[in-house]
């Protein structure tokens, strides 16, 4: 049996003092990927790997996670709006049930709802062009996603839940 996805609370059990995590933003086309400081402070932008097949997919963000000593990773959860599972979310559940078989590396999802449209509507009130936000719109996703989580788990950790 694949191990399950963790609560943020949970994870925060697990961490060691120092260790990086990563971001996913998983998406139809790309997987936007953000990477934490050892400290678990900052969040920044990483890469963005065009989807083709699993395996591949799955090949590229495991040499993410050996390269950068990663402990765990933050997945977007792509919910409804009302909160609940849709076929996206489904699409992300089975990505990382299948990524478990290769890799033993923890996750928690962190609801990514919003995520892409603010990090839209930041590139464009910072002028950015629209070929330059197509480039960088997902790893950008993935750092808003696992800042939230990283200043969650910051929380967690000062006031002990």
């Amino acid at each position: 049996m694949s191990p399950r996805p963790l609560e943020i609370a949970e994870l925060a059990s697990l961490l060691p003092p120092k260790a990086r995590l990563i971001g996913v933003d998983l998406g139809a086309k790309t997987i936007g990927l953000a990477l934490s400081d050892v400290e678990r402070r900052i969040a920044s932008p990483l890469l963005t790997i065009a989807r083709t097949k699993f395996a591949a997919d799955a090949r590229q963000l495991i040499a993410q996670i050996e390269e950068f000593d990663v402990f765990a990773l933050i997945v977007g959860m792509p919910l409804n709006m009302e909160g609940t599972d849709g076929p996206r979310s489904q699409s992300t559940r089975a990505f990382l049930r299948n990524l478990s078989q290769l890799s033993p590396i923890p996750t928690a999802f962190w609801d990514e709802r919003f995520s892409t449209a603010a990090v839209q509507r930041s590139l464009i009130a910072n002028d950015v062009s629209r070929a330059r936000r197509a480039e960088v719109v997902d790893k950008m996703a993935a750092a808003y996603i696992l800042q939230g989580a990283l200043d969650r788990l910051a929380g967690i950790a000062t006031r002990g839940g």
